[in-house]
């Protein structure tokens, strides 16, 4: 028997629609956001929780909705972008159907809050089965709309089973709105899971596309892309984008594609770009591309997918061989170099095996031969990098001390030769009075038992001099010091004892030699893990900085939440409360403070001393402001062993060598002592240092903290191509 043909409730056809068109929370979030961009929106905000089913809120700053059009905004077919089906031949925005909006009333519930620029104020309204449940209401807002979308597919249980786990929409989301915050630069874009501060993707205002793509793809994607842009006027397309060169490849290829500004799937076109990149990645690897196509909009059918991930367009064969043939040419002119930056080597001795290299002052000495590309130079009397960098050498600037930083000296400038004569004299005295830093410098320096035997001239380098030490047995203090211990890097703790300085690249990077390889140091890393480690193992042993004019902490707290990096919102409160409430919560662990880190507070509130952790080095005191912000804000100070740590870490921080704080001189200020007293202390403070009291931990072979940028039998065999 024939079965009987229905019309189908209206109900029911308006959820089959709603389930081709939002077929999971994703989709959700792509629509929204393209009617927040045909909005005019510069700032787009989205909030989600439980992967977008329980909740997701998009926030833009558009232009609004009128209140007259808020009672049929969610029902299907309406929309302000399409009038006749000839539109659709020139369709220049994202939505065209007007059925975003409705497909999602069916299938979850929302709540719009809407303000237009000439409203005198914003209104709420909520919506069910693409009706209306009441009248707007009037209430406070930004100018903008906010959609709130709650219990999605609240309806559709097989549908919500269906879904994977909340964590992978969750990621979905996160890519959708990647993909569109790097095509829109110059807007801002944010996603973060509801309840938390920190945002998972964030982009700026003022952001490039280079830009977004470190940020969401990272830095080691963003320094290897190369610009692409062609145009032909006879296929009536143009296109743009970054695509990645030869140095970097993925295990799965990353395409962000987007068509007239639409982010869409092309599988021909993704297929066409790998089969140019085969011939230059290793199997099994694939590129980074971003690519942004624009197309004649009559050469253009929008109208093909439910989702709109699709388009078809004329010529397409054509316009995909013109795109391949235009990235194989950039990649055949950016293939004649490889970066160094990529390839980050293992600084271990020895590693490859080889015969032990000698250094070309024992040479008579050796019964065979030491070739050429073996011989390591290095000589104290050689000059070093700055020599060729400036016109002539400048005068030996006076080592910033902590009177240049609002503090009494700690001592006085002397050559090794002095410093050996004082120690002699000074060996069979006991020292006396308290720990300010009023002691001079030839007083007897600390030793490690974890270090080597040092020569006599590197002594003047060891952790800042105490009268007397005391013996700490707090449990805490030595699973810091065991841990420092267990994760140290031998091959790299031999190198940085034996290194010889080269120069100074910047304030954050630092030339020196071992053997025959030359490495480039990350300085801000280093520095900051050996002042680290000096605050755990002189724990409680420390000099004192006095400063000379006593530092508000109030002060110090208002200018620190007055900048970007404290990255403050109205929403933590009153800046002024907070400044106070630092103020009181320093003045309550004063006398810790002092008693184990030599950090001095006064119970005016004032900072009037701080911990001298290596002789004639003073921390650079612009860092000062965020040191005591973040004292009372990154520092668990419930746990004994965390507090220790986290404080040693803040502090480590702030007294590292950070490029944001140094003032670099001019190509005609060489001769500026101050501007340049960062590479004396990089040279004579910190480098010494590092020989004798830093433990490096594994992580720094790994991370680019350590790069191997020269091999000298390396370069003789390139020499011998040429």
């Amino acid at each position: 028997m024939a079965g009987v043909i229905r019309r189908l409730d209206e109900t029911v056809v308006n959820r089959i629609a709603a389930g081709e068109v939002i077929q999971r929370p994703a989709n959700a979030v792509k629509e929204m956001i393209e009617n927040c961009l045909d909005a005019k929106a510069t700032s787009i905000q989205v909030t989600v929780k439980d992967g977008g089913l329980k909740l997701l809120q998009i926030q833009d700053n558009g232009t609004g909705i009128r209140k007259d059009d808020m009672d049929i905004v969610c029902e299907r077919f309406t929309t302000s972008k399409l009038q006749t089906f000839e539109d659709l031949s020139a369709i220049a925005t994202y939505g065209f159907r007007g059925e975003a909006l409705a497909s999602i009333s069916h299938v979850a519930h929302v709540t719009i809050t809407t303000k237009t620029a000439d409203a005198k104020c914003a209104y709420r309204a909520s919506y069910s089965d693409g009706k209306l449940k009441g009248p707007p209401k009037p209430c406070a807002g930004n100018q903008g709309t906010q959609i709130l979308v709650e219990d999605l597919f609240y309806n559709v249980s097989t549908r919500r089973k269906a879904l994977k786990s909340p964590g992978d929409e969750y990621s979905r989301i996160i890519e959708v709105v990647s993909r569109y915050a790097i095509h829109n630069s110059g807007k801002s874009f944010s996603v973060k899971k509801q309840g938390e501060t920190a945002a998972d993707v964030r982009t700026l205002p003022g952001a490039s596309v280079v830009d977004n793509i470190r940020g969401v793809f990272g830095n080691a994607v963003s320094r290897e892309l190369i610009e692409v842009s062609c145009e032909d006027q006879k296929l009536a397309f143009k296109m743009n984008g970054y695509v990645s060169n030869a140095n970097y490849s993925v295990k799965k290829c990353i395409l962000v594609l987007f068509i007239n500004h639409r982010l869409v799937e092309s599988s021909t076109l993704k297929k066409a770009v790998e089969t140019v990149y085969a011939a230059y990645l290793p199997k099994n690897t694939h590129p980074f591309l971003y690519l942004s196509l624009e197309i004649n909009p009559q050469n253009v059918d929008v109208n093909v997918h439910p989702t709109k991930h699709e388009v078809h367009f004329l010529h397409e064969d054509s316009v995909i061989e013109s795109v391949q043939k235009h990235i194989e040419s950039k990649l055949l002119g950016s293939n004649s170099s490889r970066s160094y930056v990529t390839q980050t080597l293992l600084p271990g001795l020895l590693v490859s095996g080889g015969p032990e290299l000698k250094s070309s002052s024992t040479t008579a000495e050796a019964t065979e031969r030491v070739y050429a590309h073996q011989m390591v130079r290095t000589d104290c009397r050689s000059q070093k990098l700055d020599a060729f960098l400036q016109p002539k050498p400048p005068p030996d600037p006076e080592p910033t001390g902590p009177s240049s930083r609002d503090a009494e000296p700690v001592g006085v400038e002397v050559d090794d030769s002095d410093m050996l004569e004082a120690l002699n004299e000074a060996e069979g005295e006991e020292p006396e009075g308290d720990k300010e830093s009023s002691v001079s410098v030839p007083d007897v320096q600390r030793k490690r038992p974890r270090t080597e035997q040092q020569q006599p001239e590197e002594l003047t380098t060891a952790a800042a001099a105490t009268p007397k030490r005391r013996v700490i047995k707090l449990s805490s203090i030595k699973e810091l010091r065991s841990d420092i211990s267990e994760n140290t890097h031998k091959g790299l703790q031999e190198m940085l004892q034996n290194h010889s300085f080269v120069g100074c690249v910047s304030p954050q990077w630092t030339l020196i030699q071992h053997h025959t390889k030359l490495y480039l140091l990350n300085t801000t890393r280093l520095s900051q893990e050996l002042f680290y480690q000096i605050l755990i193992y002189d724990f409680g042993n420390f000099g004192v900085l006095r400063l000379s004019t006593p530092a508000p902490i109030y002060d110090l707290a208002m200018l620190a939440l007055d900048s970007e990096e404290s990255c403050w919102t109205p929403e933590d409160g009153p800046k002024e409360s907070l400044a106070q409430y630092i103020v009181d919560f320093l003045k309550k662990k004063a006398e810790m403070l002092e008693d184990y880190f030599s950090l001095e507070v006064d119970q005016d509130g004032n900072v009037t001393g701080l911990p001298l952790l290596l002789d004639k080095y003073a921390p650079i005191m612009e860092g000062l402001p965020m040191f005591i912000l973040r004292l009372a804000t990154e520092v668990n100070w419930d746990n004994e062993k965390e507090c220790f740590r986290d404080f040693s870490r803040e502090c480590g921080m702030f007294y590292s060598i950070r490029k944001q704080y140094v003032l670099e001189a001019e190509p005609g200020d060489q001769q500026d002592a101050e501007l340049n007293s960062w590479r004396w202390n990089v040279e004579h403070v910190i480098c010494k240092a590092l020989r004798t009291l830093l433990s490096p931990p594994k992580l720094f072979s790994e991370d680019g903290t350590v790069l191997q940028i020269a091999n000298l039998p390396d370069l003789y065999k390139v020499f011998e191509r040429c």
